[in-house]
């Protein structure tokens, strides 16, 4: 019933910055938690932040912790990822997610998801 798209992904040198946005359609975002997950070749999609309905509350992976934001505009029905000082590690794609219900770290907890924008960090 959610639909949602990546935008935002490019190529960066390490130390750069990116911001990923993901606009959502079908329904509004206001009642749903949303998340960043990424996923390198040959990897595991791992979480990297998650905020909740209002944006009271937000996770972040340690990884990623002191250099990325995750923010929210529900009256525009966007979510956000503001990548600071990125380092090649972070090369991945990323997919944002919605749930109806509360914030969650896991992939598992999330049931709509768009289809990804790859970042790729140069040293």
């Amino acid at each position: 019933q959610v639909q949602l798209v990546e935008s935002g992904g490019g190529l960066v040198q390490a130390g750069g910055s990116l911001r990923l946005s993901c606009a959502a359609s079908g329904r509004t975002i206001s009642t749903h938690a949303m998340g960043w997950f990424r996923q390198a070749p040959g990897k595991e999609r791992e979480f990297v932040a998650a905020i909740s309905q209002s944006a009271a509350i937000s996770y972040y992976a340690d990884s990623v912790k002191g250099r990325f934001t995750i923010s929210r505009n529900n009256a525009k029905n966007t979510m956000y990822l503001q990548m600071n000082s990125l380092k090649p590690e972070d090369t991945a794609v990323y997919y944002c997610s919605a749930d109806r219900g509360i914030i969650g770290r896991t992939s598992n907890h999330y049931e709509y998801w768009g289809q990804g924008t790859q970042v790729t960090v140069s040293s």
